[in-house]
């Protein structure tokens, strides 16, 4: 049996109970799943949170063997014009399921990059072939899909998975895989995933593919993540009036590490909280961080707003108004 197999075997994706996280959604679509009758369907939330492997799983546990014969997944980001309403989405709906389940069912990947022209179609579609199709919709802001839609569905809503589900889903690949993780590899893993489980699971492989025995220090490597350490010892240096060290530190983090500006941001933002000083001023930290975050996404040069940044910390080590 190969490693695949062994996989499938052992962990079939079509499977509630493999699903981490989202327990209450998991719950009332695993009781629709049962009546073999589902409402049209919204998943909303943040990526890397299973929406897409949420909505595979229903539809494979409704129609069993028959499922590829009553889905279509479209990709709204590829194909989002009218045109694809009025013919793939249309024409797939119109037709009879096959099997014991009386409906179809669509599924639209990241439907909020819908046109509000498509947006428009779709609500009519979903009107007149409510009887032989169901649609299963997945966005990250389901402030972008309008009313309309929004009314005729039921709504889940998807968080950021938490500490213990990301760790459950990385320590079943690693005994599948046959790899040795670290507890601080772990934890990395979750610091840098930031509750994304499919990001968490991208390192993890960029990771394995260099070694099977894999630490935390590994995972920094391939994630070219400042360390924790070395954005605190850039900020004590600013603290204590050592700009120039500080400085010097930082570029050394960014050029030698490949670590880019917006990242060394949200690790700064990270420790200003963990530095011994009053909590007046980490509130003027960090709203001085969020302006030089701000003026980066605007394309501002890296270099100049971090140096700035770190002339607030100095200012603020010699209590100076900042």
């Amino acid at each position: 049996m190969s490693q695949s197999e062994i996989w499938t075997e052992k962990y079939r994706p079509a499977i509630f109970d493999n699903v981490v996280g989202q327990q209450e959604i998991i719950k009332r679509i695993r009781a629709l799943v049962q009546a073999m009758n589902i409402p049209h369907l919204m998943f909303a939330g943040p990526a890397g949170t299973g929406k897409s492997t949420l909505a595979l799983i229903t539809v494979k546990e409704l129609f069993k063997e028959k499922w590829r014969d009553n889905y279509l997944e479209l990709n709204a980001s590829d194909e989002r014009g009218i045109n694809v309403v009025r013919e793939k989405v249309k024409d797939f709906a119109r037709t009879k399921a096959i099997g014991a389940v009386p409906f179809k069912v669509i599924f639209l990947d990241e439907a909020d990059a819908l046109t509000p022209e498509a947006q428009q179609a779709l609500r009519r579609t979903m009107e007149n072939y409510s009887n032989t199709c169901r649609f299963i919709m997945s966005c990250n802001y389901s402030s972008k899909i309008i009313d309309p839609i929004q009314s005729r569905c039921v709504v889940f809503r998807f968080k950021l998975l938490e500490k213990k589900d990301i760790i459950t889903v990385i320590k079943r690949i690693s005994e599948i895989e046959k790899l040795k993780i670290t507890d601080e590899a772990l934890e990395t893993l979750y610091e840098m995933s930031e509750g994304d489980c499919r990001r968490a699971i991208n390192m993890l492989q960029a990771t394995a593919s260099i070694s099977l025995d894999i630490n935390g220090e590994m995972i920094r490597v391939i994630a070219s993540s400042s360390k924790p350490t070395n954005v605190r010892i850039v900020l004590d240096y600013a603290l204590t009036g050592d700009f120039l060290n500080a400085r010097d530190k930082l570029l050394d983090i960014m050029l030698k590490d490949s670590v880019s500006g917006t990242d060394v941001i949200k690790a700064i933002q990270k420790e200003i909280w963990n530095l011994q000083i009053e909590p007046q001023i980490k509130v003027k930290l960090t709203e001085k961080t969020g302006e030089a975050e701000f003026r980066l996404t605007e394309g501002s040069d890296e270099f100049v707003q971090l140096q700035a940044l770190l002339a607030s910390f100095v200012l603020a080590g010699s209590k100076e108004d900042i």
